[in-house]
């Protein structure tokens, strides 16, 4: 991997990164595809038409169903799901926090019981590695919790401690799986991730504890999560300095399009979020000027697209008035032209990013694209 800065503003990055399956220019959006595949029936081939540099998959699901054992079989995520780009595949953490009826926390790793089946379901660093190995993506992030944003202080520092060290248990065990002969990437990185809800000191802490072990990329975790944007904008500009600055530094699980302006300004390169597939899927599109909730009525006989101008193979041919049709009749096509340009418009949102920071004009881009933001 190589991970090269080639325009700074402020503390905003304009970087290129290059892995074995690709080059990645950043700031980037990560489309979310849970389960090796984007909610809202949205294909490889109309990923690839709007413009996805890099996908995101989860470890805990992939596990669940079909299996990282069959995938290994069928040669990887990358095969599996016919994607010759970057794959980013989330560690399982995550679900620590959003399964929490589901699981418990011992030093060793986590119980759950399959949100599918209820089976009993055992993950730990090692665990989390073997699976994201089997699975062959491009970047593993490393197995933690994510506490609650309203978790007390004794709690996070105990949480985060053992985020510690689960995070050098994750990189000896990919550093061994790494050297395996029967491994299908043997070039896979690895992400540690930054926790400490909203206490700024606790971050702090944390990044430059993890920092010394020398990672591949670092992550912003448990953001989001409950707390104020203020809160967040707080504790990602207390962090991002600590975090090494010839790495990428990824904020996980954000978010809107105002989220991601205000944390690239911050110093952030990659993101993801559900947003603009799960919005799709219940009618709620994005312009430049705000949200539209197709079903409204007023929507009923508008024969223009969901945004004059936009390059999306939707807009290209669709009127609102036809997919609010869609969306009341509950056909699939309906949330699959929906999630197709929500997704269109963050990526092209992040090209419009790349090229302001080009030109040196981030500043005012930002401020411009709040403005207009503003109703979303």
């Amino acid at each position: 991997m190589t991970y090269k800065v080639l325009k700074k503003e402020g503390n905003a990055k304009r970087a290129e990164m290059t892995t074995v399956h690709g080059v990645i220019q950043t700031p980037v959006f990560m489309n979310v595809g849970t389960v090796a595949a984007i909610k809202g029936a949205v294909s490889t081939e109309d990923l690839e038409r709007i413009g996805t540099q890099v996908q995101l998959s989860n470890t805990y699901h992939l596990h669940v169903r079909p299996g990282d054992e069959i995938v290994k079989k069928l040669g990887g995520l990358h095969k599996f799901m016919s994607w010759n780009k970057p794959i980013l595949t989330d560690s399982g953490g995550f679900q620590v926090f959003s399964l929490s009826s589901l699981r418990k926390i011992k030093e060793e790793g986590v119980y759950f019981s399959s949100h599918v089946d209820g089976r009993k379901i055992f993950m730990g660093p090692e665990e989390s590695m073997r699976i994201q190995s089997n699975l062959a993506s491009t970047i593993a992030m490393a197995f933690d919790e994510c506490p609650s944003s309203r978790a007390d202080r004794e709690y996070v520092q105990a949480s985060v401690d053992r985020t510690t060290r689960w995070l050098v248990r994750c990189r000896d065990e990919m550093k061994r799986l790494n050297s395996l002969p029967d491994t299908i990437n043997k070039e896979q990185l690895l992400f540690g991730i930054n926790q400490g809800a909203v206490f700024e000191d606790i971050r702090i802490a944390h990044a430059k504890e993890i920092a010394e072990l020398e990672l591949d990329g670092y992550a912003i975790g448990g953001l989001a999560v409950g707390e104020s944007h203020e809160e967040m904008y707080a504790a990602i500009e207390a962090t991002v300095p600590y975090l090494p600055q010839d790495k990428p530094t990824y904020l996980m699980g954000v978010g809107t399009p105002a989220n991601i302006l205000e944390a690239v300004d911050r110093g952030v390169d990659f993101f993801d979020c559900v947003y603009p597939s799960r919005n799709g899927r219940h009618g709620h599109v994005y312009t430049r000027y705000g949200k539209l909730n197709l079903f409204n009525a007023k929507y009923e006989l508008d024969d223009s697209p969901i945004e004059e101008g936009c390059g999306c193979p939707t807009c290209a041919r669709y009127s609102r008035a036809y997919l609010r049709h869609l969306l009341k009749a509950k056909e699939m096509l309906g949330m699959r032209l929906c999630v197709q340009h929500n997704l269109y418009f963050y990526n092209n949102m992040m090209q419009e990013i790349r090229d302001a920071l080009d030109k040196g004009e981030f500043a005012a881009y930002k401020k411009r694209r709040l403005e207009e933001l503003k109703n979303t």
